[in-house]
């Protein structure tokens, strides 16, 4: 009786206002449901409230972007959208989202290619194969696949080609439904009858009068054989019948294939659940009357009995106005907005591909600058090419250059390997990898190199010749030098080592926390406490406070690590060991005198503290290190690896062919710092977008980063875990 009495408020909360709902449909099935609902909705509303509620009326429209025109015109009130649509409806249409479907494992779909289990075909052969689409800026028929194939540089793209030209000249025949204004052949597989006549041609439109319209309908074509391939969401797989699922396979961006039940990790990424549009004049009222039927019809609801809003057989088809896979509904507030619905890295994948149109922000590269000194040499960078423009944007650390890339605020940076494991985690992808060989002679074409041996550098612990009690299981009490936070070679590999017998190293998951006990005071840029009052700052231009996570920190990275060694000119605030990479490590020290950083100091003034207790000349490196320390990888948004990649090997061709231009990419001594946006040890860059971000890492460093991260915080990781899967 209560609950009754709750839907009656809410209903009648509504009525009221005395607004009649409108809600588009795109095909008879669909009508008839939304017939129904009216007629459910209008019989638990008592004699009074019902002859005050206009009733919910249904409007039939030709596909969804016929609705979306409808509800922008005040011809219709409300429909349900895949999120690409949402997306476009929302910036292209100015709607607004007021509801968005949950599913009960989430607010996620996952994007899948299906094939039948005869098909030779896997994801890098997908070229000339026929392909079935669920609907065209759907994100699982359309947005993920083409942001995987394109992060793969497996699809090429043009710099000045429609997206839509580019796969359909990629696929010999598709049906994309939607996709009628864009590419002929992206509808020549669709079976929709075909009229001049506007309301009766539903041939390759998003109403399920077209055959292959929708995940069920993409199924469809690769069922009847039309098709090789389907790409559709995962909720789709349980339509196919257990006697069947042994027909088809997932096709997995490895490479393999897998069976449908795998598609938890045989997927080609994750986005956002559909949602409920309106217009924002219209959001209040639409919210309660989706809240009322809810309330009433979910699957939860009291008058259940008498319609179930998430069910559809019963009317000749599936998904009709929302998805049957759907939970519930979540009602979103009037303040949310576009990236809070559908996540910030499917809002960046859209406006890669174009789904705002084309800007010049297009063609431009923004490249993420972590200090005063990054920024001076990669405006020297953006004069010395003759490319794409080149834009230098400054952040505060390579955590914020990852948060900025997630956000569409910049484009790409070089990231060293546990950023490049943080970055993974936040949904950025590989595009080159620092090469550190001695030369670069390797299979390619040109400068477009491409290596399966990627050298890495060696973590060291170094400190004065003269600091003799000095030893691995010695170091309590004293002072260090860490590069910066998460820094592979000062931040990862130390705490695997026994740093003091007297401390308990037990905690060798916080790295902070070890450091924090073993160490009297450091500098560890981008930590606190004790672990920063060894730091110093910057001056001048780079003026900043101290133990910041940059450049503008004069004891920051590897050169920083060094000076912290040996001191300030004054002679003070300096530390005992420093942990730091080997590459460069000679050339450093002689750095120091001709810097006038600090005078005298040769490279016979250091050593090497093994793990094994003893200490070594700096040039036993191979034999007395921390560990190997993987190559830095460049990262980007998945969309946008063709782009970064293109301007990385211009700006390598013309850097080579052109030697005497006075500008070198991967020299930094003339901006008075070291390995200022790429390693100095680099001699090229490698194509790595083929691989995984794990795979180039390696295993050993990514299950060691993975242990650290599960109990260390990080402000980082936890702005990238803010998934719209959980959300709502």
């Amino acid at each position: 009786m209560k609950k009754a009495c709750v839907v009656i408020l809410l209903l009648c909360s509504i009525t009221c206002l005395g607004k009649k709902m409108r809600w588009c449909t795109v095909s008879e099935p669909e009508q008839r449901k939304c017939a129904e609902l009216a007629k459910a909705l209008a019989s638990v509303l008592p004699p009074a409230a019902l002859a005050a509620f206009g009733r919910l009326s249904c409007v039939k429209a030709y596909g969804t972007s016929d609705c979306i025109n409808k509800i922008r015109d005040n011809k219709a009130d409300l429909v349900n959208l895949d999120a690409g649509e949402v997306y476009s409806a929302v910036k292209q249409f100015g709607l607004t989202t007021v509801a968005k479907e949950i599913y009960k494992d989430g607010g996620c779909i996952l994007a899948v290619a299906v094939v039948r289990n005869d098909s030779t075909l896997e994801m890098r052969t997908l070229k000339g194969s026929r392909s079935c689409h669920s609907g065209a800026r759907w994100t699982a028929g359309w947005s993920l696949p083409l942001g995987h194939l394109l992060s793969r540089n497996l699809l090429p793209w043009g710099e000045d080609e429609p997206l839509s030209q580019a796969v359909s000249g990629f696929f010999n025949a598709s049906c994309v439904p939607g996709a009628s204004a864009m590419a002929a052949s992206l509808c020549s597989l669709c079976q929709g009858q075909r009229s001049y006549i506007r309301q009766k041609n539903f041939h390759c439109e998003t109403s399920h009068s077209e055959p292959f319209y929708h995940n069920q309908g993409a199924l469809r074509c690769l069922q009847s054989g039309a098709g090789d391939v389907a790409f559709v969401d995962h909720t789709a797989l349980d339509s196919i019948g257990e006697s069947e699922k042994d027909e088809f396979r997932l096709l997995c961006t490895d490479g393999t294939r897998a069976p449908l039940s795998s598609y938890s990790k045989c997927n080609l990424g994750r986005g956002p659940v559909g949602g409920v549009i309106t217009r924002m004049n219209n959001r209040k009222i639409a919210r309660k009357f989706l809240l009322a039927a809810q309330v009433a019809f979910g699957w939860r609801g009291k008058e259940r009995q008498r319609f179930q809003l998430f069910e559809s057989a019963t009317y000749g088809g599936s998904d009709l106005l929302f998805k049957d896979t759907t939970d519930k509904l979540s009602v979103l507030m009037d303040d949310t907005d576009i990236s809070q619905v559908l996540g910030l890295d499917y809002v960046a994948l859209l406006k890669g591909l174009g789904h705002e149109g084309s800007s010049l922000e297009d063609s431009v590269v923004r490249w993420c600058c972590l200090s005063h000194a990054e920024q001076k040499k990669c405006e020297q960078w953006a004069l010395s090419i003759k490319s794409d423009p080149l834009v230098c944007v400054k952040a505060s650390s390579m955590s914020d250059c990852i948060e900025k890339i997630k956000k569409d605020e910049v484009d790409a940076v070089s990231l060293d390997a546990t950023h490049a494991f943080i970055a993974g985690k936040c949904g950025l992808v590989p595009v080159v990898t620092e090469y550190y060989g001695e030369k670069c002679d390797l299979s390619g074409a040109g400068d477009h190199y491409e290596s399966d041996e990627l050298p890495p550098v060696y973590g060291l612990a170094v400190v004065r010749r003269t600091s003799k009690s000095l030893n691995f299981g010695s170091l309590g009490g004293r002072r260090s030098c860490h590069g910066h936070m998460y820094s592979p070679a000062g931040w990862v590999l130390p705490v695997r080592h026994t740093l003091s017998t007297e401390h308990n190293n037990s905690a060798t998951c916080e790295p902070n926390k070890v450091y924090a006990e073993v160490f009297w005071k450091g500098c560890l840029p981008g930590g606190q406490g004790s672990l920063c009052k060894v730091c110093m700052g910057g001056t001048e231009e780079a003026a900043t406070r101290r133990c910041t996570d940059n450049h503008n920190e004069r004891y920051y990275g590897n050169m920083g690590a060094l000076r912290c060694l040996v001191g300030d000119p004054s002679g003070k605030s300096f530390g005992d060991v420093a942990f730091m990479e080997h590459h460069n490590l000679e050339t450093n020290i002689k750095r120091l005198n001709s810097s006038g950083w600090a005078a005298g100091w040769l490279t016979w003034d250091f050593e090497l503290l093994c793990v094994d207790g003893n200490r070594a000349p700096l040039t036993d490196w191979k034999t007395c290190n921390l560990g190997a320390v993987p190559p830095n990888i460049v990262m980007t948004r998945p969309v946008l690896t063709a782009r970064i990649y293109d301007l990385l090997m211009k700006s390598q061709e013309t850097i080579v062919g052109h030697p005497n231009t006075g500008f070198h990419l991967f020299e930094s001594e003339q901006y008075g710092e070291s390995d200022l946006l790429f390693k100095d040890a680099t001699k090229c860059l490698v194509q790595t977008s083929h691989k995984d971000y794990r795979a180039i890492l390696g295993e050993e460093f990514y299950l060691q980063a993975e242990s650290i991260f599960n109990c260390t915080h990080s402000n980082i990781l936890q702005f990238c875990n803010q998934d719209v899967c959980s959300i709502f």
